[in-house]
């Protein structure tokens, strides 16, 4: 379902290309045997069951909440968060609100203005509950639940996302009789978006989570035997870091794709920065960043390379209006669809930035819709672990996010990290 091609100028030597994809290709089983791989086989092997009790518990958030407070950070927010305002944004009565992901006060009493007297629930998401982010707003909109509904409905208000056997918040949603899914032990934060992490507060927002399993499905199909595409963007981005091109910006033109270019960016800035190594990921979204960053990116250093996020399928739903007098000069676009407008303007962009020498990536999903995301989400995800193998890391650990916690704590005095 997911095209890729590329564009790498005069400048790129591609000599390695055929070796480089040949060993791309040989990481697919490597990553379907890890012990943090279960995201590989995922759109095949997924719970039925629980995949029904989630739609279930969104039809009973859809009838008794105005709000679902999201509370998760990193790969516990991210991935739903992108998935939603991708397509458009919630689709019924239930609106998501997000926390736990900053320890922002302001963050927290917007929330909290925004929710008002109106009825809400929550979905915590924390593998061990202990995460101080999510732990601390946990404890707040906890209060105010318990406040406004009493203690026996707020439990039945509380959706709980965590470890299946243990931990501070599965042990509290035992005792309390939340409502619980699971956070897999063979997935790690970043490449859950299609498990009980993401698709809870997915399907409250009205979305068809069905259809977005299934993009992943067919995705799936097209790359376990070789990696596909996906081993061949993998491929080119490691021969360019290996000619210093190290950073990577991701460009579209869709305003609704900022939140999938912060999954994006966790998802490879994660999986790819450690030992000193990986490719910096950067976005931008334009038409509107070409006014910013568009300067740079077209005369700046020499060391970036762009992959564009591109939609196959035509949108005519809306043109430039008719005039008798052209005040404005735009007469020679008169009648014109806005897609047609907006896709010049994206090969464009490449054109000129090419022969700026920036290397040019194309990764085309073929329509805006629920099937094509699930599939942009696995090509990226099978694309991040073929170029972590390439890059010589492990793409499923982070051990460098321990150390601001571990000062934090220190600095907090939290027991047991005395200096």
């Amino acid at each position: 379902m997911i095209d890729f091609k590329c564009s790498l100028g005069d400048a790129v030597k591609t000599t390695d290309f055929e070796a480089k994809l040949a060993e791309a290709r040989n990481y697919v089983a490597r990553a379907q045997q890890d012990d943090f791989g279960g995201w590989v086989d995922l759109p095949v092997k997924y719970d039925k069951d629980e995949f029904a009790r989630i739609k279930q518990a969104a039809k009973q958030i859809n009838a008794d909440s105005d709000y679902l407070v999201c509370i998760g950070i990193g790969g516990s927010y991210l991935g739903h968060r992108a998935v939603i305002e991708a397509l458009g944004g919630e689709r019924n009565r239930t609106k998501i609100l997000y926390a736990g992901n900053s320890l922002s006060p302001r963050a927290v009493e917007k929330v909290i203005a925004d929710l008002g007297d109106k009825d809400f629930s929550i979905n915590v998401i924390s593998k061990s509950g202990t995460t101080t982010e999510p732990a601390v707003a946990f404890r707040i909109f906890k209060e105010k639940l318990i406040a406004k509904y009493g203690e026996a409905e707020a439990a039945k208000r509380i959706y709980a996302t965590t470890d299946a056997n243990k931990g501070a918040l599965h042990d509290e949603a035992v005792a309390k009789g939340y409502t619980s899914f699971v956070v897999p032990d063979n997935i790690g934060g970043r490449y859950s978006v299609l498990t009980g992490v993401g698709l809870l507060a997915i399907a409250a927002a009205g979305i068809d989570i069905d259809a977005l399993m299934d993009g992943a499905e067919e995705e799936r199909a097209s790359l376990i035997s070789d990696g596909g595409k996906a081993a061949e963007y993998a491929a080119v981005r490691n021969i360019l870091l290996e000619q210093n091109y190290d950073i990577e910006i991701l460009a579209n033109f869709e305003p609704q794709f900022t939140q999938f270019n912060e999954w994006w960016k966790q998802l490879f800035g994660e999986s790819e920065g450690k030992d000193g190594k990986g490719i910096y990921p950067a976005s931008v979204i334009d038409s509107t960043d070409l006014h910013s960053m568009g300067q740079y990116i077209q005369e700046g250093r020499r060391n970036l390379f762009e992959t564009f996020v591109e939609i196959a399928a035509d949108y005519d739903a809306v043109k430039v209006p008719t005039l008798e007098e052209d005040l404005d000069g735009l007469k020679y676009l008169e009648g014109k669809e806005m897609d047609y407008i907006c896709k010049t303007a994206n090969a464009a962009t490449r054109e000129a930035h090419l022969a700026g020498g920036v290397p040019i990536l194309e990764v085309v999903m073929p329509d805006l819709d629920e099937r094509s995301l699930g599939a942009l989400i696995y090509f990226f995800e099978m694309s991040c672990a073929l170029s972590g193998f390439l890059l010589g890391v492990n793409p499923f650990n982070q051990p460098g996010v321990e150390a601001y916690k571990n000062r934090m704590f220190e600095l907090l005095g939290k027991p047991g990290y005395e200096k």
